[in-house]
Formats: structure tokens, C-alpha cells, sequence
């Protein structure tokens, strides 16, 4: 379909009345996202020449990946809950304000480089439904928590995950690593000053903010560093958990500085916190164990659940070739290594006397009760955001901004078209599907330095991807906001911006 300014405007109708309903009249995600589903199908059936094998294929696509997320959202609600009911969380609430009583430092340390750290070994999610519950259990507020986790980790996500979506990049453009992995990097870990100053000030104000900038500028220096040293000598896969891990390293050791210590407090369980602290210890030896260990990893990978999907195309000629779905992992899955977590986490609190009679049933109502809603939501979101590639609405809507803009500005644009590409799927690995080839070819149009636009593409994808209405949604479902996600996206999306905006002005810069 040719690009005018009323087809841009029918692509992005779904978008716009996603934003509408969340942000103008508050409605929850599971609705809104069910009206914006059937608004994009609508759309791309009257508007996009999309057929009944086309929405078939996509939706098809679309429950595999929504399956995707949900095995990870189900069980990190399950070990939250199996550490909550032990009374984990609230005894680790105790135990950090020994290392600081700092509660800026401490939004610092679980909402930006616990989150990031993560981030580095986890998928979709895991960040926020991880540490959000966490930082409610210090005495945050639960809009506060969620603004935190999502944003703390966002430069983090392009070579987390095993370096997922940088790698996808590669596959897109052609390109490889050693051209792509320094702009990628260097943008990242600039952005992390961004993220650190967001978390920062949603903790403790701009005071709190003030007083942050030392420790922001040394931990985004050394986790920026880390992971460009890490991702320029071709370990891409670890750039983010690398980074991320110095970092918390370094922040233990800020953390205890005159400036940002205070005085101690006592907890009432002092030798607790490591009993505790082992439902994620034992997660984060897990994924390292496995991600590490190539003969395990090979092994859990070797049984995958997924389906070959034909090629199909709108009646305008927009096609879409055929390829294999999300391939699930089904005991390699982050999912998968939540589970093993949560029942290892249930054996070691039940065995030190943690739980009281009846704990099992509970866990898992509690679970039940929080996954529902959300999974909702993000069924419907994920189904409006494949439909919308498949009928070309998503391609349309980057067209309309490239073209907008010459070679002085579009560098500018390209991080926000990535941001637009995660925002939409929620995902950066899926922003670069979309967007990276677009991008490439517009940089070499307008005669711009393709690696850093591609640069621009995939950090404004990682940083976008947390502000995506469906990982809000997972953030407000671990923390009891299930039914004001509308609340919290508006000032997500305020604040998840500020990293974007960087960004473009250092590639304009650059």
C-alpha cells in the first residue's frame, strides 16, 4: 500500500487507541488490549487487504510467542510468591538497609543494577517481575517499583538474553559483530547514565538525584565499559551480564561510602538474608550454569516445541515469507530455569521451617490470581502487534517517519523508530526484525554511517522495549496494580523517553 498520510494514520490507529484507553480513561490492559486487537484486525482487513489466511498465520504466531512470555511470567509470579510467603522478601527488605540505609541507593542497587543483572541472564520480563516485588518489599510504592525495575535495566536489554536481539541484527542486515558491536555498545552504555538518573529521582527526588550523579557516573562508566570491553572482543553474549555484574559489584562497595551509607540498622534476622536471599541465588546459578556449560545448555535446547508457518501476503502485495514460529525451548526456556528455581526455593525455605501449614495452596492461588488478568492483556497485545507486521501497518509507520526527515535529522529519528518498532511488540529482538533492514537502507539513501544508525535502531529498541504496555503489565501484575496499568504506563512512557531523547542526541552528536 502506498504511504500517504491517511494510511500512516490507519496504521497507527490501533497503537493510538491502545494509548487512549491506558492513558486517558485509565482502562486495564487485558481491555484495552482486546480493543486494540480487534481495531488493528479491522484495520488491516478493510484498510490492508489482510485475508483469512493472513490473520490465521499471524494469530498462530501470535500464541506462540504470547506462550512465550507467559512461561515466563507464570513462574516468576511463582517464585515471587514461594520466596513471599516464606517471608524471604520481607526479611531481605530487613537486610539491605545493613549494607545502606540509603533508599536512593537502594532503588539504585535493586531497581538498576539487580534489574540490569537480570536482565543480562533473563528474557522478557524477568527484570521487572523479579525486582518490582522486591523494591515494594523496601517500602516503595508499587507505581514507584514498577517505574524503577522497567526503566533501571533498559540498557541492559540489547545484549542480554544471551545477546538475542543483537544477534538478530546481524541476521537481518548481514552485517557482523565486529562492525556492529562498538556504536551498539557505546550508545548503550552512555544510555545507562540515563537509566541510573530516571531510577535515581523516582526514588528520592531531585535531591536524591543530585546526590546520586557520583555513583551514577562510576557505575555507568564501569558497566558501559565492561560491556563494551566484553562485546568488541566478541563476546557479545555476555556483554550485558558482565556489565551488569561489575556494576553490582562496584555498588556493594559504593553503597558502603560515607556519602550514600548512613547510619546501620539492625535486622531481626541476622543470619537469615542468606536463606533468604536463595531463591535467587539459586536462579541466578542456574542460568548461569546452563548458559555457560555448553553440553547442558545443548541438552535442555534439544526439545523444542514449533510450527512452520507458509508465506502469505495482503491483497496490496505486502508479504510475509514463510518461516518457522517462536521456537520454545521448553526446558532451556528463562521460564523453565524460574521453575527449577521456585521448587528448589520451595524445598530449602520448607526444610529451614519457613512456611506455615497450608503454604502450597496458597502460593499457588496467589499465582493463579495475579497471572490471569495479565496473561490476558498480553494475548491480546502480542495478537495486535502480529497482525499488524503481517498486514504491513508496522513497516508503514517507519516509512512514514524516515521519509519525514532528511540526512540532518533521521539520525535523530532512528533510535525513536527503533523505540516505536519494541514499543508496538514489546520486544528489541522484534524491533530489529522489523525495522533494522528499513534502517540500513535509509542510512545508505541519505549517505549516513550505517553502523551507528544500526546502532541507533538497536538502542532505541532496548530502551523502548521497556516502556511496551505489555511489560507493563507484567511489572503491575507482580506488585497488585493489575488493574491500573494505565496509571503507570503514563509515566513510564514519560520517563522511559528521557534514555531514548539521549540517545538521539549522541548520535546526532556523533
Amino acid at each position: 500500500m502506498p504511504l500517504t498520510l491517511l494510511t500512516w494514520l490507519l496504521a497507527l490507529l490501533p497503537v493510538l487507541v491502545i494509548l487512549v484507553l491506558m492513558l486517558g480513561l485509565k482502562w486495564g490492559g487485558s481491555k484495552a488490549g482486546a480493543v486494540g486487537l480487534v481495531v488493528a484486525l479491522l484495520v488491516a482487513v478493510v484498510f490492508f487487504g489482510a485475508g483469512g489466511k493472513l490473520i490465521a498465520v499471524s494469530q498462530g504466531k501470535g500464541l506462540l510467542l504470547t506462550f512465550d512470555v507467559l512461561y515466563i511470567i507464570w513462574t516468576a509470579l511463582l517464585l515471587f510468591h514461594i520466596a513471599d510467603e516464606a517471608g524471604a522478601v520481607r526479611i531481605i527488605g530487613q537486610a539491605l538497609p545493613r549494607l545502606t540505609t540509603d533508599r536512593m541507593m537502594q532503588g539504585l542497587l535493586l531497581g538498576w543494577l539487580f534489574a540490569s543483572f537480570l536482565q543480562g541472564m533473563g528474557g522478557f520480563g524477568v527484570p521487572v517481575a523479579v525486582a518490582a516485588p522486591l523494591l515494594v518489599g523496601l517500602g516503595f510504592s508499587p507505581v514507584q517499583a514498577v517505574i524503577m525495575a522497567c526503566i533501571g535495566h533498559g540498557w541492559a536489554v540489547n545484549f542480554g538474553s544471551l545477546a538475542t536481539s543483537f544477534q538478530t541484527l546481524m541476521a537481518v542486515t548481514g552485517l557482523p559483530g565486529e562492525l556492529l558491536a562498538p556504536d551498539s555498545a557505546l550508545l548503550l552504555g552512555l544510555s545507562a547514565i540515563a537509566c541510573g538518573s530516571v531510577v535515581a529521582f523516582v526514588a528520592a527526588g531531585w535531591k536524591g538525584l543530585l546526590r546520586a550523579l557520583p555513583a551514577v557516573l562510576v557505575l555507568s562508566a564501569v558497566m558501559g565499559g565492561v560491556q563494551y570491553l566484553l562485546v568488541t572482543n566478541g563476546l557479545w553474549t555476555l556483554g550485558a551480564t558482565g556489565g551488569a555484574m561489575a556494576g553490582l559489584i562496584v555498588g556493594i562497595g559504593v553503597a558502603r561510602l560515607p556519602l550514600y551509607h548512613g547510619p546501620a540498622a539492625q535486622s531481626e534476622h541476622p543470619q537469615a538474608p542468606l536463606v533468604a536471599f536463595s531463591a535467587y541465588a539459586v536462579l541466578i546459578l542456574l542460568a548461569f550454569g546452563i548458559n555457560l556449560i555448553p553440553p547442558v545448555n545443548a541438552l535442555l535446547d534439544s526439545i523444542q516445541v514449533n510450527f512452520q508457518f507458509p508465506a502469505v501476503s495482503t491483497a496490496f502485495g505486502w508479504a510475509t515469507p514463510a518461516e518457522p514460529g517462536r521456537a520454545i525451548n521448553i526446558f532451556g526456556h528463562p521460564g523453565a530455569l524460574l521453575l527449577y528455581s521456585s521448587i528448589i526455593a520451595y524445598l530449602i525455605y520448607a526444610r529451614a521451617g519457613y512456611y506455615k501449614p497450608g503454604a502450597l495452596p496458597r502460593i499457588l492461588r496467589k499465582t493463579y490470581k495475579g497471572a490471569v488478568n495479565s496473561s490476558l492483556g498480553i494475548l491480546a497485545m502480542v495478537g495486535m502487534a502480529v497482525i499488524m507486521s503481517h498486514s504491513g501497518m508496522t513497516n508503514l509507520l517507519a516509512q512514514g517517519l524516515s521519509v519525514s526527515f532528511g540526512a540532518a535529522v533521521y539520525p535523530a529519528v532512528a533510535p525513536f523508530i527503533g523505540a516505536l518498532g519494541a514499543f508496538i511488540t514489546g520486544s528489541n529482538n522484534n524491533s530489529n526484525v522489523l525495522f533494522a533492514a528499513l534502517q540500513m537502507r535509509t542510512a545508505e539513501l541519505l549517505g549516513l554511517d550505517v553502523p551507528l544508525i544500526l546502532g541507533a535502531q538497536t538502542a532505541g529498541g532496548s530502551l523502548g522495549s521497556v516502556m511496551a504496555p505489555a511489560k507493563v503489565i507484567v511489572g503491575c501484575s507482580t506488585v497488585g496494580l493489575g488493574s491500573s496499568e494505565g496509571v503507570v504506563m503514563g509515566k513510564i512512557l514519560i520517563y522511559g523517553l528521557i534514555p531514548v531523547a539521549l540517545v538521539a542526541v549522541l548520535v546526532l552528536f556523533f
